[in-house]
């Protein structure tokens, strides 16, 4: 009975969020572009998939992944379980006591990224426009690398105490060099995918992950050191997605040579 209570209740909060988009959307094609509909009972039935299924996935993720996630976030973060086997915590702390929190901070953002229905929707779209040059799999495993990168060496900022700002000053300089020379091709689709991990997957579990690690590691305010992990997995999946059309290239590139010289 819960159950049905919670499901009936996410079903009308979606409700609250699917219906404003389809008014905008029939209400320009019908009062602004006047034309009718093309396939309506298609799109009709297409919205009803969309917000059943919207309803199956949040609920999902409320009842089992963001549960476990939180667990397993302050279990690996917990001062008994890093310091196992010590009398008392030490009044230093050394990043290299984490080295599990930066697996395991790694390992849930790449695979939370690969699960993101955004990043799946952009790189399907990305393969269709690009003519199969741009891969559904080869643009999802390079954000999901970068957003791995970039939560473990914000786990690493949180522990040190560095100043957040150093990371993300840091990491736009190398946006900036790397658009000199990235292919045109995949600039704007490498700036796009650093948005579309910061959805219903990723946040909520790297959030967790950020506070409960700022809790738990002495002398770290969750206020101010246990945020700013989103900022990390936004940035660094421009890098890489940058960096792996470059890799692409210069490989593609290698291979025409390649074949020239034979050829001669």
């Amino acid at each position: 009975m819960d159950f049905l209570l919670t499901l009936a209740n996410g079903l009308l909060t979606t409700l609250k969020d699917v219906v404003p988009i389809a008014v905008i959307i029939f209400g320009f094609q019908l009062l602004v572009i006047r034309k009718p509909i093309p396939n309506l009972k298609k799109v009709l039935f297409g919205f009803f998939y969309v917000l059943i299924g919207l309803v199956l996935f949040l609920q999902g993720l409320e009842q089992a992944l963001f549960p476990i996630g939180k667990l397993m976030a302050a279990q690996l973060t917990d001062p008994a379980f890093i310091y196992a086997g010590f009398a008392t915590i030490p009044d230093v702390i050394h990043w290299g006591d984490y080295m599990w929190v930066y697996i395991f901070a790694a390992a849930i953002g790449f695979s939370t990224t690969i699960a993101e229905p955004s990043l799946l929707a952009v790189a399907i779209k990305a393969e269709e426009v690009s003519g199969g040059a741009i891969s559904v799999w080869g643009l999802r495993i390079a954000v999901a690398i970068g957003v791995a990168v970039g939560i473990s060496l914000g786990t690493f900022r949180i522990i040190t105490g560095t100043p957040l700002h150093y990371y993300i000053m840091t990491g736009y300089v190398i946006v900036i060099i790397q658009t000199f020379y990235a292919p045109k091709l995949i600039i704007a689709l490498a700036y796009d995918s650093g948005g579309v991990t910061t959805s219903t997957v990723t946040v909520p579990l790297v959030a967790a992950l950020g506070l409960g690690l700022a809790s738990t590691v002495p002398g770290r305010s969750p206020l101010l050191d246990g945020f700013g992990l989103i900022a990390f997995a936004s940035l660094f999946p421009i890098v890489c997605v940058m960096a792996y059309a470059q890799l692409s290239e210069w490989r593609e590139s290698s291979r025409k040579n390649k074949d020239s010289e034979e050829e001669q």
